[in-house]
């Protein structure tokens, strides 16, 4: 009788852990489903953005001031005002929640404290995107490629009926393909759901895989139909010297600094246009016009930045230039992401630390040139500097520098410029921009359903 009771009590626990054996495959088969669409929709994302980055950069070539040229260059600003204004009217009458990066709705998603509307939020993000990193904002294409992903997450999360216990590997594993899917970073997406949602994301092997999976999967996607080359295809610096390493501590100092001041000045922006009366008719006619008179006269200042990072790492610009740029691509940079179109902050960050970077390293060249070796190394470490100090998240800095530059030898240099950066920049009281994004997010939710409350 004994024996019985014991077969029957180890057959029913073997049919419990065969059940969840079984939801756990489902999840990693709905993740490779996940990353076959997110990298399909970040594949389309990426080339339509490039043939009009392509129109635009050939528009802005052949314009040459004139008599006769007003009436083209009149056209040119009216074509970037309204691609703004198409965006900002897609996001605020059809999907408020699709506006910025959209990365801290997907960590309210996976709290279950912000929505997840992806029959509206898919086709919104992706064709507001469109008009607004097209128009030349200094926005980039993670942001949206993130949220898209998420929501694909969601969207085969609803359409294979699963569980709602399912919601944040599945949100989580298409975020993770989103931003892989950006920046051909598969080990980033990775990397940066477990560290900069780690929050959020409800942490066990079967979730990590599907994580693993879905970024995997979209990177084949993206590799097999753009190419695998890496994002930026830059120089590949040699280690830098041994005697040099401590000035990587004091450049992370100093984007400690900077972390502090754009996540201050961001906040105090939003803020600001939150209260203002007119901002559609601000970013609409006055960033746009400013943003098309650049984009004729100093293209570098404007647009995600992946162009501006290539020449200021060929020695373009003389110091003062570099100076003017970080201020401008930083005051824009700001001004882009307040008007609340759709787009990342990751591109125009990256190309903020490669200008703080390259200034650091002509300093210091300039004061001792026996100290430094090849200025654009400290360029590199500033790509990852400054993504540690603004969102706090010195691996995935780390992976981004690394991946989308190939510059694999410069390890040791980017780990010790993000740890520098991501702990001063504590110290100082900086919290994570995006933990900050989504408590102002939540904030104005409850502010907005208090005044739909009606008064008793």
């Amino acid at each position: 009788m004994r024996t019985r009771r014991k077969t029957i009590y180890f057959y029913k626990v073997a049919q419990r852990s065969l059940k969840a054996d079984a939801k756990n495959v489902k999840v990693l088969y709905c993740a490779v489903i996940i990353g076959i669409v997110a990298g399909l929709l970040s594949s389309a994302f990426r080339i339509i953005i490039s043939k009009i980055e392509h129109v635009r950069e050939a528009l802005y070539g052949e314009f040459t001031f004139s008599f006769s040229s007003i009436l083209e260059g009149t056209g040119l600003i009216l074509l970037v005002i309204g691609a703004i204004l198409i965006a900002l009217f897609c996001v605020k009458k059809f999907a408020p929640e699709a506006g910025g990066s959209g990365i801290q709705e997907i960590e309210g998603a996976l709290d279950e404290v912000r929505p997840t509307r992806w029959k509206r939020i898919l086709p919104v993000k992706f064709f507001a995107s469109i008009f607004s990193l097209g128009s030349g904002m200094l926005l980039g294409r993670e942001g949206p490629t993130v949220q898209i992903g998420a929501n694909v997450g969601k969207m085969i999360k609803d359409i294979f009926k699963q569980p709602d216990e399912q919601n944040n590997p599945l949100l989580s594993s298409g975020a993770a393909a989103g931003l892989a899917g950006a920046f051909n970073a598969p080990l980033s997406g990775v990397v940066f759901v477990i560290e900069e949602m780690h929050g959020h994301f409800k942490f066990n092997f079967y979730s990590v895989a599907a994580i693993m999976i879905g970024s995997g999967t979209a990177d084949i996607i993206v590799r097999f139909l753009i190419g695998g080359d890496p994002a930026l295809s830059i120089r590949v610096f040699a280690s830098p010297d041994i005697h040099e390493i401590w000035l990587f501590g004091v450049l992370g100092l100093l984007f400690s600094f900077i972390g502090l001041l754009f996540n201050t000045v961001l906040l105090k922006s939003l803020q600001f246009f939150d209260n203002f009366k007119y901002p559609v008719l601000f970013f609409g006619l006055g960033l746009g016009t400013l943003i098309a008179i650049l984009s004729i006269y100093f293209p570098d200042m404007t647009g995600a930045g992946y162009t501006t990072i290539k020449d200021v790492l060929n020695n373009s610009f003389g110091i003062w230039v570099l100076i003017i740029m970080f201020v401008g691509r930083l005051i824009l940079s700001v001004l882009s992401y307040s008007s609340g179109v759709p787009g990342g902050i990751f591109a125009p960050l990256l190309t903020l630390g490669v200008i703080f970077g390259m200034i650091f390293g002509y300093v210091v060249q300039a004061i001792d040139p026996s100290l430094i070796d090849q200025t654009g190394v400290y360029a590199v470490a500033g790509m990852a500097a400054i993504f540690a100090a603004t969102v706090r998240a010195p691996l995935t800095g780390i992976m981004l520098a690394i991946e989308i530059t190939s510059n694999y030898e410069l390890t040791l240099p980017l780990i010790i410029s993000t740890v520098t950066a991501s702990v001063c920049t504590a110290f100082l009281g900086n919290k994570p921009v995006y933990t900050s994004l989504l408590k102002r997010t939540l904030l104005k939710a409850k502010e907005t359903e208090v005044q739909s409350v009606p008064n008793s």
